[in-house]
């Protein structure tokens, strides 16, 4: 399955990829707050987490990476992270926050990178994939940088509702040619299993040695 890349696309993918740079540079924000670390500090983590997965994704596919090819996702990176931090000094902000916020991360940057590897060509098994690597890449370099294990290899049901929602757009752009819904129903799928996951504490078995 290939897509072609037209103008209405482009717009897609142009929304898609911006609202999934804000909101995974705000959950980066109070996920770095909670080490209380300073404005720099928090702004090299916020920009970290709302490009690392899009720039892994397009330099694999030997893509020009998106935000050195447009600066406005940078900007709005950088403007969300500063937001972020002055509201937190202002307003209380529960920290179950970060969780919503970084789901619906998770599930923004699992459609556009989808949608950006069909573009180019791959198989949908691997563009389902590369949608699993730009919505979980984002969130291992933030919990790297802020010293802790990976939320991805610990939470419940991570990565996997990421990539069950991937395929799951890939299949309704095999029977319907309207992008814009495909996206909007497999990324709330996303983001509410992520939640549902979450809430019931969902999780894969994990790896015991036998005793």
């Amino acid at each position: 399955m290939t897509l072609a890349p037209t103008s209405s696309l482009l717009d897609n993918l142009y929304w898609i990829t911006l609202l999934a740079v804000i909101v995974s540079s705000a959950s980066a924000v109070l996920k770095a707050g909670f080490k209380q670390f300073d404005l720099f500090g928090v702004i090299i983590i916020a920009i970290t987490t709302g490009l690392g997965g899009g720039s892994l994704r397009d330099m694999l596919l030997d893509r020009a990476v998106f935000w050195i090819n447009d600066q406005s996702f940078f900007i709005a990176s950088l403007v969300s992270a500063i937001v972020i931090f002055i509201a937190a000094r202002l307003i209380r902000v529960s920290p179950k926050f970060f969780l919503v916020a970084d789901a619906a991360g998770l599930a923004t940057f699992a459609i556009a990178g989808t949608l950006v590897s069909l573009m180019f060509g791959v198989s949908p098994l691997i563009a389902s994939f590369m949608g699993v690597m730009t919505g979980t890449m984002g969130g291992i370099f933030r919990d790297v940088l802020c010293n802790e294990t990976p939320v991805v290899f610990l939470s419940p049901l991570y990565a996997t509702v990421s990539w069950i929602g991937s395929l799951f757009f890939i299949g309704l752009l095999s029977f319907t040619q309207d992008i814009t819904l495909a996206a909007l129903i497999a990324g709330f799928s996303i983001f509410i299993g992520r939640l549902v996951a979450l809430y019931y504490n969902i999780s894969l078995p994990r790896f015991r040695f036998k005793s």
